[in-house]
């Protein structure tokens, strides 16, 4: 059967991550192209065309190799089955040399940003990915801060890009006015461009900072996480700091919704979804005046400079001491987040993808 549009989702895990996340709430408003999807899990509502199931994270990074070996080999022969005249791939990866037109999308360079030389990410970013947007016929890309960074460090012209802002899951992250308890949040990994060390020693220099916990939710991580452990006993925050590992999807709302403040001190992100689900929760959210983060937040969050331990340990005390101050970032938030929603995302996804069919 003839599809002029072809989707690549052979990335998808049966887990949902927040890639996988991305690709499944944009494919509603993609029916209308009638696109052929090549996928391992059948989707409802589509023509789908089976690939193999072990492509993805889940088997690690033997998963990764084999999706590029079947992208490069094996897409282009689905793309002539189904007389295809565009193959969209939401994440950055497409045939070579081969006469598949690709529209992609690329989530951000932060390992090429803050890199550890000759891993698989930063090879894959440093060598593979130039040349698939290099060939693309258009890049879509999740906020003006990646945007940049293809520019800068590809020089790819800014005329190729589209910034697509993304959008968080409105029935799971809602505000569901629980009780404020004691703790800050961070969630998210345990990767040093996350910016946990200054955290730390910001919660420790709070005026009184016995009286609060800090939560870190999000996986442990072998390579950084017992460097994180010595800092806490170092700074005797042992009884304050509680590492909550993987969160049931379910639960966060909960666990957001009753934090003083979300805190996510990063050094760079290519969108920063947390910070959108926490202001979708009602939750004031002390985050980073870099990157992205200022395109998701506006005028909805107290942004800091993420270098400097005092002005994070000021933002914290701030909120945590003045209630007028959290309900008003409170209300900015619901109201911020609420401009957020995968129509908009969707529909604009699915107007690129139209122009070049």
């Amino acid at each position: 059967m003839t599809h002029a549009l072809s989707i690549n989702l052979t990335f998808l895990p049966i887990a949902p991550t927040g890639l996988a996340t991305y690709a499944i709430n944009l494919l509603p408003h993609l029916k209308s192209l009638d696109p052929a999807l090549f996928v391992a899990q059948e989707q409802d509502g589509f023509e789908c065309y089976s690939v193999p199931n072990n492509l993805t994270h889940e088997q690690g990074r033997k998963g990764h190799f084999s999706r590029l070996l079947w992208t490069q080999f094996q897409a282009p022969r689905l793309y002539q089955t189904t007389r295809s005249r565009l193959l969209f791939s939401p994440i950055p990866e497409a045939p070579l040399w081969s006469n598949c037109r690709s529209i992609v999308t690329v989530h951000d360079l932060i390992p090429l940003r803050f890199f550890r030389k000759n891993t698989p990410l930063w090879l894959y970013q440093r060598y593979y990915l130039p040349q698939v947007l290099d060939q693309a016929e258009h890049i879509i890309c999740n906020s003006q801060a990646t945007a940049q960074d293809i520019v800068n460090f590809f020089g790819i012209s800014a005329k190729k890009i589209t910034p697509i802002l993304l959008a968080h899951d409105a029935e799971n992250f809602r505000f569901l006015g629980l009780p404020t308890s004691n703790y800050f949040l961070y969630l998210g990994r345990n990767d040093p461009y996350k910016n946990l060390p200054q955290l730390l020693s910001a919660f420790a220099s709070i005026p009184s900072f016995s009286a609060y916990e800090l939560w870190i939710a999000g996986p442990m991580d072998d390579r950084y996480t017992p460097d994180l452990m010595r800092q806490i006993e170092s700074l005797k925050l042992m009884d304050q700091v509680k590492f909550l590992s993987y969160v049931p999807y379910s639960e966060l709302p909960k666990i957001i919704g009753q934090a003083i403040a979300l805190v996510m001190p990063s050094l760079w992100e290519g969108f920063g979804l947390p910070v959108l689900e926490a202001m979708a929760c009602g939750t004031p959210v002390i985050t980073s005046n870099l990157s992205s983060l200022p395109e998701v937040t506006g005028e909805a969050a107290l942004l800091v400079d993420p270098y400097s331990v005092d002005a994070i340990a000021q933002a914290m005390q701030a909120i945590a001491a003045d209630p007028s101050l959290r309900t008003q970032l409170q209300q900015a938030s619901l109201s911020r987040a609420r401009q957020f929603n995968w129509t908009n995302t969707g529909e604009a996804t699915a107007a690129i993808l139209r122009e070049y069919l």
